[in-house]
């Protein structure tokens, strides 16, 4: 390579009025014995075009190739490729790396339309290749000249390496099932054509089943408990843990003992003959109060759901809301709950409470959490759940929460969170396992396309990871006694254990373990009065299968450490 500039001519500086200077591009075994005239190019020589220093702001150097006389946008480019310059464009995409060439000087040329149109790794292979100069013939000692950007290694999905530009990804990481190469002398238009069958399944993709990544919880949002002595014992909680996580505990304490506490106070009230006349019209208040089902939500209070106290609650676990697809405000939903757990704090922490931030990402939409009618007759209790925001899980509350209020007094933009496997689900709640009592529960559906209302999965990953219980094959006779309570009172007494409130092993607070939960896409209902048992089951096909995509999606995420796979049961 040599450039005809005199010392005078390099340290004057330039002006807008002098004429532009080229400088040229000849074999090495040429360039020391070559006497180039500034104007005449030597023979064999490549001339390329010194931009003017004023312009150099938006390029250092541009290749004096009379097909692109500008530099063009990527959206430009595309355009042109693909309605005017096929025919300019090369006939053949580049070899392979490492295959030989008879050219004496090989001039790279990024194309930023071949990146768009046949995908990165494609274009990682193409780019990287030299395009030969076919007119071009001279020794093997010549040199190769490379023009291009810089390229920088990333590593796919499946342990390789692909070479891919700087410049942002449009359509996102390629996936290694969705990867293609080309080999050979394939001609363009066989590549237009396979890219558009690319970006075709891309499209599908996107619109059926996708679902976004997800911002994992880090190491230091997770408290890990000391690990166990091998001679057995109790861990203890050391004295100097931080205020803050003593709030967390003590938040989760009260909440959990919350039943407990507003019936010994009835009873306290109760010991005292003065307070007699009021409980007296209380217990007449509660007895005739329709609150939890008249659809009416007048005692739900935004004060205590946004109370900063929750804040302490959720950051316990952690727990986190994880939304993957946006929900109009102008459609009714009925989100179900998976799985129960033993007590389904995810979803007080999720639902009940705004703690996780349900306002902020689902604007517009007012959901209740449900549970058994049964809670709403225990004295001081009951004021605090309707407080909360939480109503009956009976038929008539559903159907008036879901036909009253909203913008236009139809119940649009109300929701109601159901958690569907009931008591007999809490009772395969073990850490490591997620089954459901999924197969024979339609009856929420049937009430959603009696409202009209969308069915939206939500999967809690980390729910029955919060309390170890009695494995029903190790202890068949206590088995037998909760399963006997379900069948006559409609409730269960799971034998759970926990960690304490001073140590890690004994004792009913929950652990400290991660809570995921991810709300999924939701399934379009249309409104009808008579309710057809094939679109019932329709319906429970498509929830189930979105239920399993959630999973499938997002498994190795968020439940690394299962013992075994989803399971719907009857």
């Amino acid at each position: 390579m040599a450039e005809d500039f005199s010392a005078a001519e390099l340290k004057s500086p330039r002006t807008a009025a002098s004429s532009p200077r080229y400088f040229y591009l000849v074999s090495r075994k040429n360039s020391q014995s070559s006497g180039l005239d500034p104007e005449t190019p030597a023979e064999g020589s490549t001339k390329l075009h010194r931009r003017d220093p004023s312009n150099t702001s938006q390029e250092s150097y541009d290749h004096s190739v009379p097909s692109t006389p500008t530099r063009k946008s990527k959206t430009a480019a595309i355009a042109t490729l693909t309605q005017h310059s096929v025919a300019s464009l090369p006939s053949h995409i580049p070899r392979g790396l490492g295959a030989k060439s008879n050219s004496s000087r090989q001039l790279l040329k990024r194309k930023p339309s071949l990146r768009d149109l046949i995908g990165p790794k494609m274009a990682g292979q193409a780019d990287n290749q030299p395009m030969s100069n076919q007119s071009s013939n001279s020794s093997a000692d010549s040199e190769t000249i490379w023009s291009g950007e810089e390229t920088s290694t990333q590593r796919s999905e499946n342990g390789g390496s692909v070479e891919n530009h700087t410049s942002p990804e449009a359509n996102g990481p390629l996936r290694s099932d969705e990867s293609e190469s080309v080999q050979g002398d394939e001609t363009y238009a066989s590549v237009l054509k396979a890219s558009s069958h690319r970006q075709d399944r891309s499209k599908d993709h996107d619109d059926d089943d996708s679902y976004p990544e997800l911002d994992d919880m880090g190491v230091e949002e997770i408290h890990r408990p000391p690990p166990r002595d091998p001679n057995g014992g109790i861990r203890w909680v050391p004295w100097n843990v931080p205020f803050k996580r003593r709030g967390q505990t003590l938040v989760v304490l009260m909440h959990s003992l919350s039943i407990v506490a507003t019936v010994s106070l009835f009873f306290a009230f109760c010991a005292n003959p003065l307070a007699w006349p009021l409980l007296l019209l209380y217990l007449l208040h509660v007895l005739s109060s329709k609150a939890a089902t008249d659809g009416s939500l007048k005692y739900r209070s935004e004060w205590m759901r946004q109370s900063y106290i929750w804040h302490f609650f959720a950051d316990y676990f952690p727990a986190r809301l994880h939304k993957t697809h946006d929900l109009p405000r102008t459609r009714k939903y009925i989100f179900g709950y998976h799985p129960h757990g033993i007590i389904s704090h995810g979803a007080w922490a999720a639902f009940a409470t705004d703690s996780l931030g349900f306002s902020e990402k689902f604007p517009g939409i007012t959901n209740s959490l449900l549970t058994l009618d049964s809670n709403f007759r225990i004295p001081f209790y009951r004021e605090y759940i309707l407080g909360m925001g939480v109503r009956s899980v009976s038929k008539e509350s559903i159907v008036n929460i879901l036909s009253k209020g909203g913008p236009n007094g139809e119940g649009m933009g109300r929701g109601v969170t159901v958690v569907v496997g009931g008591a007999r689900e809490s009772l395969e709640a073990r850490p490591g396992i997620m089954r459901f009592i999924l197969k024979e529960r339609k009856g929420f559906i049937k009430l959603a396309v009696r409202c009209g209302a969308d069915l939206v999965p939500v999967l809690a990953f980390g729910e029955n990871n919060l309390y170890d219980q009695l494995h029903p094959h190790e202890h068949p006779f206590m088995h037998r006694i909760q399963m006997f309570v379900l069948k006559v009172w409609k409730f269960t007494l799971p034998f759970l254990h926990g960690r304490g409130i001073f140590n890690y092993d004994v004792g009913l607070m929950p652990y400290r373990r991660p809570l995921n939960i991810v709300v999924g896409a939701p399934i379009k209902v249309r409104q009808s009065s008579s309710v057809d048992m094939e679109e019932v089951n329709r319906l429970h096909g498509l929830y189930v299968a979105e239920l399993e995509k959630l999973w499938d999606r997002y498994k190795d995420e968020f439940a690394p450490d299962r013992k075994e796979e989803m399971q719907i049961l009857p």
